[in-house]
């Protein structure tokens, strides 16, 4: 009886212990959001404990940001609902002695990165090849896109049969090396404020650039026929119909390949693109808004906050999410996926002035542009536990560093003491 009961005091002990410390903990990041640092911005902050169901930290956490590339995060889960293992690559009818092929969005085939010949092997086998290129039914441009950043390399067109990235590459060695080498001919090397023409694929080369030039090319039917014929070295027609029968699917490279490049260096081509592809498992009409319009009526109807989601990337300031709405994306991720292959496709982040040995505590996907800076994902504490976060500033006018430190204050504060 006398051991049962020292037990119970103890544990009683313990549990004030853990209470006190938490409290103390809520109280200290308290204090650090309301530094007067963050009074002149729009500032939204959810931390949650997935286990204990329990809310650590809330403030603004259900009011409405600009996300920029923290819409990534939505674009992920997209996928991982939707797609295989396997990237479907291509649908086709083999009809007598003609194969029709029509694209399904994948942005892998020649892309620099992936270098996947999965699509060409399968084509070079066939003498006729009919090319099927209506039906894609979404705008080369997102909405709210910036018309004057056409020619940087962060804002590939759209389509449903992406080569090369929808980008050309552009070097210097002993001499001028164009990607994909038919644009050779339509490259000027001169110093010149542009890098491409506003409506023609004519592209500008500064003659004393030390580095590779990336610039998007503008897509149309002609284009992907003639960039598809000089690699394969054979005609293709385009066909203005599909026909009647059941398709077959070509896969290329894995898919946490391409989820895992687009969270870690934030490539807007391949967000834009995996919705692209995920409509494809809707339809054979491909179509980004109406993916977005199925996971937001089925998979995301439980939002308290239904939020506005207009591309994939988070190009456009049009978006707007909650930091309770990512945190709730996020959670469902991390109950649904193994931790290992989760964290894997997330960025690690680190802290400014932390040391290289450090042992990573943050997977987290980063969103920003002018005057914003997001960080949503998940923190491990050196007690074991997992916590998800969302970390939204927006309208700041302060140094993105300064705000930094701040935000990995609360972050290391929570990993030593909860």
């Amino acid at each position: 009886m006398k051991k049962s009961i020292l037990i119970l005091l103890a544990v009683c002990f313990l549990t004030a212990c853990s209470s006190t410390k938490y409290r103390q903990l809520k109280k200290q990041s308290s204090q650090l959001l309301k530094d007067t640092f963050f009074e002149n911005q729009f500032l939204g902050v959810l931390v949650y404990h997935p286990e204990k169901k329990d809310t650590l930290i809330s403030f603004n956490s259900r009011k409405y940001f600009t996300p920029a590339s923290n819409t990534k995060i939505v674009t992920l889960y997209t996928s991982l609902q939707t797609l295989p293992e396997r990237i479907p690559t291509l649908k086709y009818i083999d009809v007598k002695d003609t194969l029709y092929i029509q694209g399904t969005g994948d942005p892998t085939l020649l892309h620099p990165y992936f270098k996947d010949s999965t699509t060409l092997q399968f084509l070079k086998k066939y003498e006729n090849i009919a090319l099927y290129l209506n039906n894609f039914e979404s705008e080369r441009f997102g909405p709210g896109w910036a018309w004057e950043d056409y020619e940087f390399y962060y804002q590939p067109e759209r389509n449903s049969f992406p080569i090369y990235g929808n980008v050309a590459s552009i070097f210097k060695s002993d001499s001028l090396h164009v990607i994909p080498d038919y644009f050779a001919n339509k490259v000027t090397a001169i110093d010149y404020p542009k890098m491409r023409e506003d409506y023609s694929n004519t592209f500008y080369f500064n003659p004393q650039r030390k580095d590779t030039l990336e610039t998007p090319f503008i897509t149309d039917s002609l284009l992907t026929k003639s960039l598809l014929e000089e690699v394969l070295n054979k005609k293709i027609r385009i066909t203005s119909s599909f026909p009647m029968g059941e398709k077959s699917t070509l896969y290329s490279v894995a898919s946490d390949s391409v989820y895992k490049r687009m969270m870690k260096v934030s490539d807007n081509f391949l967000a834009e693109q995996l919705l692209v592809l995920s409509s494809s498992t809707l339809s054979d009409n491909l179509s980004i808004e109406k993916a977005q319009e199925n996971m937001l009526n089925i998979q995301l109807s439980d939002l308290n906050e239904a939020p506005r989601w207009v591309d994939g990337s988070g190009l456009s300031r049009y978006n707007l999410f909650s930091p309770a709405s990512l945190v709730h994306i996020l959670d469902k991720m991390y109950a649904e996926q193994p931790r290992k292959r989760l964290f894997n496709l997330f960025p690690i982040q680190k802290s400014q002035n932390s040391d290289a040995a450090e042992k990573p505590y943050i997977y987290a996907k980063s969103g920003s542009f002018g005057n914003n800076y997001n960080l949503s994902g998940y923190l491990l504490t050196k007690s074991g536990k997992v916590l998800i976060f969302s970390f939204m500033n927006n309208h700041y006018k302060t140094p993105t560093s300064e705000l930094k430190k701040r935000m990995f204050a609360i972050f290391e504060n929570l990993r030593d003491n909860y």
